[in-house]
């Protein structure tokens, strides 16, 4: 059996959905399905200009890894300038952040991206262990992105 994919860390999640020919509707253009993923592998080393290393410890993932998606993104762009395909902004497999998370009554850690994190009354959060909803970020958890996006901060 396959290992599930891991997620991918996004920073940046595009408020624009289609990328259209000027001469076609989005009824009438094919269209090309870009990943957020793969948006945010175009977005790490096409325009902020960063290594591929960079890159791919920003998303949290391999080299190699960070290598097919940014080939993948590229070949459905480039198919979409020079076919006039539509682009479509959409789904994938990734993460807004991910946080390290303690238990505060059995101890258990582990780390979650906050969107499968389980909700409770009022927002709490459960201990996949013990069903505490006493849980916290840990001490290390105080980056740019994670006072922005963690769900401790109120955002979700």
């Amino acid at each position: 059996m396959a290992r599930p994919t891991k997620l991918r860390k996004i920073e940046y999640i595009s408020t624009i959905p289609y990328f259209v020919p000027s001469e076609t509707g989005i009824s009438e253009a094919p269209e090309n399905t870009l990943k957020l993923e793969e948006l945010e592998a175009i977005r790490l080393k096409d325009l902020e200009g960063l290594e591929q290393g960079e890159c791919a410890e920003r998303m949290e993932v391999s080299r190699p890894t960070f290598q097919r998606i940014l080939l993948s993104a590229r070949e459905k762009v480039a198919d979409s300038l020079i076919n006039g395909k539509m682009i479509h902004i959409e789904g994938g497999n990734f993460t807004r952040n991910i946080c390290p998370i303690r238990c505060l009554d059995c101890g258990k850690e582990w780390k979650e991206s906050y969107e499968n994190l389980e909700i409770v009354k009022k927002g709490n959060y459960i201990c996949p262990d013990c069903g505490s909803v006493k849980v916290a970020c840990e001490d290390n958890c105080k980056g740019k992105f994670c006072r922005k996006s963690c769900w401790r901060h109120g955002q979700n």
